[in-house]
């Protein structure tokens, strides 16, 4: 197959190429390079570097251009800010690339015939819900700009599908982790961020008491299992989790023992989670005490039973494995930066 992969310089989009690309399918990749390393393009036998384009999916010229040329057979739309203070911050910034941009790439895969578009949704849309295991088909719409801007972006999927007939699949990924995962932004996922903080002998801050719940999936399982939606027929929509929930102190416990680091964390109330970005405290309306208690002490319990069942996959790679994994290779990258002025710290 001939494969567009989107956000491919990004932790999961560059774990996709390589996966693609080692199962010998033909890629294209693009990235703006906004959230994008390059480092994420580096394999032991393969370095994507010189064959990626800079560009951006909201770029109708560029992206009719792209498809009229290479014909490809399947979209992995995986490009997107993700980050939730950023889409919190700059919401129409996030509504233009999350919705905007994934509609500019339906429009041309409607026009030129891509045979399976595949979107990369998140757990988040669930952030409403009370009913655990999360199912498939009960979603109560989200509330904050991120995991709106994807449940919106799913609707459009599934229009662009209802309408045109086109093939489309909306994975709602887990709390996704592994090597590649981004250690370096601001405001980092939770295990960049841990493994950050004991790299550089600081005490991570956890908001809340720490207890909360999450459902982590290892980025190597989630590429075998996309490989396999790809392959397939038919719409739908996808779990893509382990079914299993940690704390963030277990993960905080096994992060600092494989780490070789006695540091204990520090705990901080929920309402300073997004201290960083003082505006969201500011103006008329601030951000409400609810909103950020409630983004802090979520519980996140995805079904896979879905996955195993049309496509008989199972998650293979347990959390201290995958863990191990995402340090080894996050140390290398600290190691290689923390000497660079540009590279900014901030508590999470």
């Amino acid at each position: 197959m001939k494969i567009f992969i989107t956000g491919a310089a990004g932790f999961i989009g560059s774990q996709l190429a390589y996966k693609m690309l080692k199962s010998a399918h033909e890629v294209l990749l693009l990235d703006n390079f906004s959230y994008g390393h390059e480092d994420n393009l580096i394999f032991p036998d393969y370095d994507f570097r010189s064959e990626i384009i800079r560009g951006d999916i909201r770029d109708t010229d560029l992206i009719r251009k792209l498809f009229k040329e290479h014909n490809f057979d399947c979209v992995c739309h995986i490009a997107a800010i993700t980050p939730l203070p950023d889409c919190q911050m700059n919401p129409a910034q996030a509504a233009d690339v999350n919705v905007t941009g994934t509609v500019n790439l339906l429009e041309a895969s409607r026009i030129y015939g891509v045979k399976k578009f595949l979107f990369a949704s998140t757990s988040a849309v669930y952030e409403n819900n009370t009913d655990f295991p999360s199912v498939e088909s009960n979603v109560i719409p989200p509330s904050l700009v991120y995991p709106s801007t994807k449940y919106a972006a799913e609707q459009f999927c599934r229009s662009y599908a209802d309408v045109y007939g086109m093939d489309t699949v909306c994975l709602r990924f887990a709390n996704v982790y592994g090597p590649h995962l981004d250690c370096l932004r601001t405001q980092p996922p939770v295990l960049g961020y841990l493994i950050r903080e004991l790299f550089h002998g600081r005490s991570p801050v956890l908001h809340g008491t720490g207890e909360q719940r999450r459902d982590f999936v290892y980025v190597g399982d989630l590429t075998d299992l996309t490989e396999s939606v790809l392959k397939a027929n038919g719409c739908d929509t996808v779990n893509v989790s382990s079914g299993k929930t940690y704390s963030i102190n277990e993960l905080m416990t096994l992060t600092a023992r494989l780490m070789g680091s006695a540091i204990k964390p520090v705990y901080r109330e929920a309402a300073h989670f997004w201290h960083s970005y003082p505006e969201l405290y500011q103006g008329s309306y601030p951000i409400s005490e609810d909103a950020l208690n409630g983004e802090v002490t979520k519980f996140t319990c995805l079904s896979n039973s879905h996955a195993f069942e049309k496509y008989g996959w199972k998650p293979q790679t347990d959390l201290e494995t995958g863990v191990k994994n995402t340090i080894e290779f996050s140390v290398r990258i600290l190691n290689s930066t923390k000497d660079r002025d540009n590279v900014k710290i901030l508590e999470q």
